[in-house]
């Protein structure tokens, strides 16, 4: 185990990590080098008012964030690195790593990695935006990993603060495990700082990667904090939580993020739940009746009565 703990950083997850959750989280529990935005990308031309206003400094107070974007072509990414500059951003990430069939079959995310020709499209406009550093979040490969190998001589050569690797390819989505080995072709061959992302969900898992890859930059998490949103706080102390201090922490959290969507949803009950199961999604810890009638609810009442049970369990 290292002597100083690995920086963790938050994965961005389309749907669960927007600003409400990443702020309440960084207030609740924290532990977060930096919380990555779920990508912003161009539709038609123009980007989606939704993104901008999930990546406004304004909604993010205080909270240590990284936008991410996504895109095709040059001119989609200078657009994109251009506009976070002019809200204030000097950092920015690369998604080549989404595996969506409707995002990657656009040539974007993981689906542009067999094509190493628009990848060093891409990574050329790092030159082009001298405001902004960026870094890239990447799979070894759409359906194979010759595809990332390919393109290590290209993200050695290109100006990256550093490189966030998942060990699954593109094709498998978020099946099977993630693979070490992968991780390792990377690890011995890239020159920039490297960051290990896939199935961590436990302060276990992480030193064990740190130990079998020891130089490593950081690692990143998205499912494994959703599920425990103490894991980094509890990995960065070396101790876990008090019982008491989990179940305070875990109602500011909710609370934090229920409030936030209150005051943005005009819809009604039935929206504003919409909005918070899938803070749930991922939660396997605690009384499991009770978290079952916190995802059937339909009701705002039922909903924190079953929420409340099962803080309460924990």
């Amino acid at each position: 185990m290292p002597s100083t703990p690995l920086p963790i950083y938050f994965a961005p997850l389309q749907g669960y990590t927007e600003a409400p959750y990443r702020t309440a989280h960084h207030t609740s529990f924290g532990g977060i080098a930096a919380y990555y935005t779920p990508f912003v990308r161009i539709e038609k031309g123009v980007w989606r008012n939704k993104d901008l206003r999930d990546i406004a400094p304004g909604h993010n107070p205080a909270c240590p964030v990284i936008p991410q974007l996504i895109a095709a072509t040059p001119q989609e990414m200078e657009k994109l690195a251009l506009l976070f500059a002019s809200l204030g951003y000097r950092e920015a990430d690369i998604n080549l790593g989404c595996p969506f069939p409707p995002v990657a079959y656009r040539k974007k995310g993981a689906g542009i990695l067999p094509h190493p020709e628009a990848v060093a499209a891409l990574l050329e406009v790092t030159g082009n935006v001298p405001q902004m550093r960026f870094s890239v979040k990447m799979r070894p490969g759409w359906d194979h990993p010759s595809q990332g190998e390919a393109l290590i001589p290209l993200l050695n050569a290109a100006p990256l603060t550093h490189i966030t690797l998942h060990g699954r390819l593109g094709i498998q989505q978020y099946k099977g495990s993630n693979d070490a080995g992968l991780f390792d072709l990377f690890y011995q061959q890239i020159r920039r700082p490297l960051i290990y992302n896939g199935d961590l969900r436990t302060v276990a898992d992480i030193e064990k990667v740190a130990e079998r890859f020891p130089r490593l930059a950081g690692v990143m998490i998205g499912r494994g904090l959703l599920a425990n949103p103490a894991l980094a706080l509890e990995y960065s102390q070396r101790q876990a939580l008090s019982a008491t201090a989990r179940k305070e922490r875990m109602q500011k959290l909710h609370t934090g993020v229920l409030d936030a969507y209150s005051q943005h949803i005009e819809g009604g009950e039935a929206q504003l739940l919409s909005k918070m199961k899938p803070f749930w999604e991922y939660t396997d810890r605690g009384d499991q009746k009770a978290l079952k009638a916190i995802r059937k609810s339909r009701r705002l009442a039922d909903y924190l009565r079953a929420v409340s049970a099962w803080i309460h369990s924990l």
